[in-house]
């Protein structure tokens, strides 16, 4: 019997991984676009003021967050960096659309009228939550008490409409007066007039409001359970299926070894997390 020559065999495991290697690279940059694959870099638009989702570090300044940390994996997972382009929130749909950023990952729910320009990726639960300040815990117990008072949220997301309607169904429906929506700045500005009693509650994103409880204890109390639902989703523009899909594979992966769990655990957010990533989600409900 031959013996295997040790030098031959070095190199014969050497061009094994070598074209093992080869082949991985070359299967993430078939699944990616072109000019993606080619940069290696997937442009981002997130708007960081939506803490646990995207923000500042107030210490570093670094851009920290469950959507910062979901989008690094997926990156990691395809070959590429991201590039985190930041932009106020009525921007993100804009830039995307004219192509100057690839994708958004910045806690944005999937509804149906943003569905006209983009497909969504859901990738987490949220639902619009009223809350108030605790002091007022014996005064408003349940939301049909804030039938007539003014309710603050932040004008940028889908919450105004969400509290208007649910309004119209409880509180006009049944003969009492309607909820006053106050549209704000954002959620701490919303937070910022219900302690200066110019609201009597908020409503915020049911996988948000949590961390701002932690922040403040004691300081605001949920009002019944989340009133509408929809899921947080990766936008991307309907001429970008194959980046769409792509990220997709690499969100189905991450879920299958569990880091989509760490990083769930890592940022609190258990019970928004999914079970299965889906394609516009929102418009099969």
């Amino acid at each position: 019997m031959n013996k295997l020559n040790p030098i031959r065999a070095v190199s014969s495991l050497m061009a094994l991984c070598l074209s093992t290697f080869l082949f991985a690279s070359g299967a993430h940059a078939q699944a990616l676009p072109d000019a993606v694959a080619k940069s290696k870099v997937i442009k981002v638009a997130v708007n960081s003021i939506y803490p646990p989702m995207e923000y500042k570090d107030p210490e570093s300044g670094d851009l920290v967050g469950f959507d910062i940390d979901l989008g690094n994996a997926i990156a990691k997972e395809l070959g590429v960096k991201m590039d985190w382009q930041e932009s106020a929130f009525e921007q993100l749909l804009p830039s995307l659309a004219t192509g100057r950023v690839d994708m958004i990952l910045s806690g944005m729910s999937d509804v149906p009228g943003r569905r006209d320009t983009a497909d969504f990726l859901d990738y987490l639960n949220s639902g619009a939550q009223f809350y108030i300040l605790a002091s007022r815990a014996n005064e408003i117990r349940q939301a049909p008490d804030l039938c007539g008072k003014s309710v603050g949220t932040s004008r940028s997301t889908s919450f105004p409409a969400d509290t208007a309607a649910w309004s119209a169904q409880n509180c006009e429906a049944a003969g009492k007066p309607a909820v006053t929506v106050s549209g704000t700045e954002d959620t701490s500005a919303a937070r910022m007039q219900l302690k200066q009693g110019r609201i009597a509650a908020g409503v915020q994103g049911s996988e948000t409001l949590p961390y701002a409880m932690k922040l403040e204890p004691n300081t605001y109390k949920p009002i019944g359970e989340p009133f509408a639902t929809s899921p947080e989703g990766i936008a991307f523009a309907k001429s970008n299926s194959k980046l769409r899909d792509a990220v997709h594979g690499a969100l189905n992966k991450l879920i299958a070894n569990g880091t989509y769990a760490a990083i769930v655990a890592k940022w609190n957010l258990q019970s928004s997390a999914v079970k299965q990533v889906t394609l516009n989600a929102a418009a099969s409900k």
